[in-house]
């Protein structure tokens, strides 16, 4: 029996909506993936409470209900452009869920641990879209692939994997291998000025492992500079010329700190590589 790669993508209506260009790249990511796509479109239900500014200067209920349309045209849009963008080239599942305020992010998170990794369009105009990577990345138990706006869908023949000998960097390695095309290479980067490794060529102990393996494996030493470390990756990743980068951090707060970018969006402001992100 054939297996088959399963992807889950959701998307929000409110308080805003990813663009529709960085829907597209991610779709055409599916595509390259050869998934089967579960696409959830959350629209929202916000409750009904009494204001002293009802009846007032503001129409709060008015508002509220402005609100709640206002998502639902945005569900029913959201549902169309995916099918129509799909067309045949991906496999698409659509459901449009009602929620109530607040209730997407673990709802999504809940409903992604059915499926292989959660496909994500990124944009970092988004809050919403930021708050859902991070609840899917650290409490939905499977891989989340960043696909920014700009990247260019491709196959995977080539990926990169951000490796320090780490329970994470092992867990994104595990996640990433099934994602490579068959005969397709990997460059394992590995941070030289970073913080001190137990061993002196991390990257090149994991390439022997993966060559004994039957992958052909690169062992690439990256130096971080002045740069922040996930940007020295990314560079080093599309210097390579890999279609995908697959990190799993340099530990739980560093990993924190790549999606927020400390207190903000930080680094995320300047994905340019499709990313998988394993916790």
């Amino acid at each position: 029996m054939t297996r088959t790669l399963t992807a889950y993508m959701p998307l929000t209506t409110y308080p805003e909506v990813v663009s529709d260009d960085a829907i597209r790249t991610a779709l055409g990511f599916a595509a390259e993936l050869g998934c089967e796509l579960h696409v959830s479109v959350f629209s929202v239900d916000i409750p009904r409470m009494a204001s002293p500014a009802d009846g007032m200067l503001i129409d709060v209920q008015g508002m509220v209900a402005a609100a709640e349309e206002t998502s639902q045209i945005q569900s029913k849009r959201l549902q169309d452009l995916v099918a129509a963008t799909a067309g045949d080239s991906v496999k698409v599942e659509i459901k449009v869920r009602r929620v109530i305020m607040g209730a997407a992010l673990a709802e999504a998170t809940a409903e992604a641990r059915y499926f292989d990794l959660t496909l994500m369009p990124w944009s970092t105009s988004t809050t919403a879209t930021q708050d859902l990577v991070h609840a899917l990345v650290f409490d939905s138990g499977r891989p989340v692939l960043l696909v920014p706006v700009a990247a260019r869908p491709a196959p995977l023949d080539h990926i990169a994997i951000a490796w320090d000998g780490s329970r994470v960097a092992a867990r994104a390695l595990g996640d990433a291998l099934p994602l490579l095309a068959p005969g397709g290479r990997i460059s394992v980067l590995t941070v030289t000025d970073e913080k001190p490794l137990s061993e002196t060529d991390l990257a090149g102990a994991l390439a022997a492992v993966l060559q004994r393996r039957g992958y052909a494996a690169t062992a690439i030493h990256v130096a971080v500079g002045g740069r922040k470390i996930a940007d020295a990756l990314q560079d080093a990743a599309l210097a390579e010329g890999a279609a995908l980068l697959a990190m799993g951090g340099f530990g739980h707060s560093r990993l924190r700190d790549f999606i927020l970018g400390g207190a903000t969006v930080g680094v995320l402001r300047n994905l340019t590589v499709p990313t998988l992100l394993s916790h």
